[in-house]
């Protein structure tokens, strides 16, 4: 018999608030009587003393050893159990731990609920249990009604891969060719590393995170709708990215090698050394990629009654030695008062090649010219984080002071050469049209973020949380675009010659009341947040300041519902503020037809988000659920024009608004002990009035995207993993992305007595993952155009991978049997 996995989390091991709501779904009850909160209790680690999340509690009868319930403590160690009257005893397991027996209680009329206090496991081997086997496996996927948790390392398809290709095979996530992440359909989502703000998604965005062994990571917590305690920034939600880090008593780690083709090799090493009051860990990883890409484009150029074609083929082949280290230590004064300090530092040295070819028609298909167009760029970007923090728990259960303070320090420069050339159809060149161009790309980012949290309980379930959070960003991107001569001397372009200076303050404070009766659990809140943002150019003297204040509510209800269910209504107010490469006027010249650039008079948009979640439990697997809607305003969207010489630029513009509409389905379902399925679905329907930028400019799209994975486990322990995805055609207003479609295979087998494990993957098995897109409109110049475009940034990729735990359980395997204390 399966017990019932559930809870309500809420993230604290980093903005470390507590907030607890616990919900209680029995699957299987024996006998009558049984209450809901018959048996409490609290599980810690005996040597650190620090709470153990997701431990399995199993209720037993003391006469016949027969299973009556079951339960996983949530994030603060905590946990309840249904049970009937009569003499019972609680089973304790946890991953890496000795499993605990309780002593034997009984349950009367008199006295229907007991508390089992705190229990504490120590660290030790599995050995053998006659009677009860324990399944010491975490699940890949673990559900809540406000977030969701995505174990990585059980995922076969994430071996050997960067941070981009784990969150590709997340659900509800969706990346695209260019690295580029949505949430639910929409691409503006906050990301979080360790719940902070990291220089790995700050100038790049979600791209950054190509640069990020995955090895590297532990989980993934998708947030949809955030409350109160979370900064505003994201108007789909928050996705916050925990990298491994242990405490574990001793020196422990892991370990892994990795070869791929396209060229993949790396290393990766987490280690940790914990004695007595001091705990030191070390994250390192190390790769060298070589990503090959190809694309092309069609387009159609109407000027008056004259059409010209342009046909667009190009190949890029990008070369990128990459270095992350992350160290830092654990100081103990007790127990209960922690001191950490860490540092992170992350280098990577890229050459990219690209080479386009440019065809030029008439309507008749007649080649009037061609033109070849050779990009090489060399980049350097280097990362560096600090970062402080302490943790003080209280005597009283629940009351908890958490302040960091941290300091991000980056640059890149980019030093970019075009080669032009133009040829009649007969391959004879035009002189005339040759260009030798160079572009010259510096950007510096620092960032000072201060934050402190505090968690103060009341009552039997009652917490009042308050917090504030002081962020200062400074950000320039120093560029010049221009023809350069024999003699190196470069000759501006005009417009791209220019010093782009960012400046961001922000200040935050938050308040949030929550408590619980027998069937409801609620918690409302209110943020505040000042802005001060001043954009500058400083060689045509353009400056553009914004200050302005605005409050965040954010509210979650949730109601216990009979026969394993429970009901989450919430809504919060969120932001997208036009950061970087929203304003900097200059992206990269690398394709001439096809100009990327900001827009430095961006506003920012604002959303009311709203979702209905609910949970349901089964024997054998569970469903979450939830209906949403956001209503935008000011939504911010890339639009293209094209120019009566063809040339095309791109964009970002605020449009009047958008009403989403969705419906997101996420499901686990263990048909047979060795066959384990996740699969999720997400339908949306987007209507985005643009009548502001152009009139009849518009659209209203409905599109879905789906994921099944289905995990065997076969004879001699070797595990097979296969996922197949899907997203639907959707409009845009410009007009239509097409579908995508893709396939990821996986099987790995434990080795080395289980401390080791090899896996082999295949990434884009049928080499489909291609991004097509079809854009049509008119310029302001009477042009109008039609443009069908196909983009492959990553092909087929297969891994192979060698991984090697010291003193560290597997994160895959058969069941284990545990005996009780």
């Amino acid at each position: 018999m399966i017990s019932a996995l559930y809870f309500i989390k809420i993230s604290t091991r980093y903005s470390a608030v507590v907030f607890l709501l616990l919900v209680l779904f029995p699957l299987l009850s024996l006998a009558q009587g049984s209450r809901k909160d018959a048996v409490r209790g609290k599980v810690l680690d005996a040597q650190t003393g620090l709470p153990l999340p997701y431990a399995n509690v199993r209720l037993f009868k003391s006469a016949d050893n027969g299973l009556i319930s079951g339960n996983m403590t949530d994030e603060e160690g905590q946990f309840t159990l249904d049970a009937p009257l009569g003499e019972h005893y609680a089973l304790i397991d946890f991953i890496g731990y000795k499993a605990l027996k309780s002593t034997v209680f009984k349950l009367t009329s008199e006295n229907p609920t007991h508390h089992l206090g705190t229990l504490k496991l120590l660290v030790a081997e599995a050995t053998a249990l006659k009677e009860v086997v324990v399944q010491a496996e975490k699940s890949t996927m673990e559900l809540s009604l406000d977030k969701k948790i995505f174990n990585v390392g059980k995922d076969l398809a994430n071996a050997g891969g960067s941070a981009t290709e784990i969150l590709s095979n997340i659900p509800s996530v969706s990346v695209d060719a260019e690295g580029n992440v949505k949430l639910r359909g929409s691409g503006n989502v906050r990301i979080l590393i360790d719940g902070k703000p990291s220089g790995l998604v700050s100038f790049k965005g979600g791209s950054g995170l190509q640069q990020l062994q995955g090895s590297l990571i532990e989980k993934v917590e998708i947030i949809t709708n955030p409350s109160a305690r979370y900064e505003a920034e994201g108007m789909s939600g928050i996705i916050n990215i925990v990298l491994k880090k242990e405490r574990k008593s001793g020196f422990n780690g892991s370990f892994e090698v990795i070869a791929g083709e396209p060229t993949n090799y790396g290393g990766a090493a987490n280690v940790n050394y914990r004695h007595k009051k001091i705990n030191f860990f070390l994250n390192y990883g190390l790769a060298y990629r070589i990503t090959p890409g190809l694309g092309s484009l069609y387009q159609e150029l109407t000027t008056g009654n004259t059409i010209s074609i342009l046909r667009q083929e190009h190949a890029t082949r990008l070369k990128g030695f990459n270095n992350n280290i992350r160290g830092g230590l654990d100081y103990f004064f007790t127990e209960t008062s922690i001191l950490t300090a860490s540092y992170m530092f992350r280098r990577s040295d890229a050459n990219r090649v690209r080479n386009i070819r440019y065809e030029d028609y008439l309507a008749s298909q007649e080649l009037q010219r061609y033109t070849t167009r050779k990009q090489v760029e060399d980049e350097d970007e280097v990362n560096a984080e600090y970062a402080i923090s302490y943790k003080k728990t209280f005597a009283r259960e629940g009351q908890e002071l958490n302040v960091d303070f941290r300091f991000l320090d980056y640059w890149e420069n980019s030093d970019q050469v075009y080669t032009q050339n133009t040829f009649f159809p007969d391959g004879t060149p035009e002189p005339a049209t040759a260009l030798y161009q160079r572009s010259l790309n510096d950007e510096y980012e620092k960032q000072y973020l201060t934050q402190v949290d505090y968690v103060q309980p009341f009552g039997e379930g009652g917490k009042l949380e308050a917090g504030l959070r002081s962020s200062f960003r400074d950000m320039v991107n120093d560029y010049l675009v221009g023809d350069q001569n024999a003699a190196g001397e470069i000759t501006p372009l005009p417009g791209l010659d220019n010093y782009f200076i960012y400046n961001e303050n922000i200040n935050a404070l938050y308040g949030i009341l929550g408590n619980k009766t027998k069937k409801v659990t609620y918690q409302v809140g209110l943020r505040a947040e000042h802005t001060d943002v001043k954009t500058t150019l400083r060689e045509t003297n353009e400056v553009n300041p914004r200050r302005y204040t605005n409050l965040f509510p954010s509210a979650h209800f949730t109601y216990n519902l009979p026969k394993e269910n429970a009901l989450q209504i919430s809504y919060s107010r969120r932001v997208r503020r036009p950061v970087y490469f929203d304003l900097s006027p200059y992206f990269t010249l690398s394709d001439s037809r096809n100009v990327m650039g900001g827009n430095p008079n961006l506003n920012p948009e604002f959303t009311n988000a709203f979702d209905l979640g609910h949970i349901k439990y089964f024997e054998n697997g569970s469903l979450s659920s939830s209906l949403f809607y956001r209503h935008t305003t000011g939504k911010i969207t890339t639009i293209r024009r094209v120019n009566s010489e063809g040339i095309a630029t791109l964009q970002p513009e605020n449009l009047e608004a958008e009403d989403a509409f969705g419906l997101e389905l996420i499901g686990s379902f263990t048909p047979a002990i060795w066959w384990k399925m996740d699969h999720s679905f997400n339908f949306f329907r987007a209507i985005i009035d643009g009548s502001n930028f152009e009139e009849n400019f518009s659209t209203d799209t409905y599109s879905w995207f789906t994921r099944h994975t289905s995990r065997f486990t076969l004879p001699k322990a070797i595990e097979l993993q296969v996922r197949a995805n899907y997203e639907a055609p959707q409009k845009t207003p410009q007009g239509t992305q097409k579908a995508l479609y893709y396939v990821d295979l996986g099987i790995s087998k434990d080795i080395f007595n289980r401390n080791g494990t090899i896996t082999l993957n295949a990434l884009d098995l049928f080499n489909s993952r291609i991004t097509r897109s079809v854009l049509q409109g008119e310029s302001v110049e009477g042009v109008s155009f039609y443009t069908s475009s196909k983009n492959q940034g990553r092909r087929r990729q297969v891994n192979l991978t060698l991984s090697y735990r010291l003193h560290q359980a597997a994160p895959t395997g058969s069941p284990k049997t545990l005996s009780p204390e």
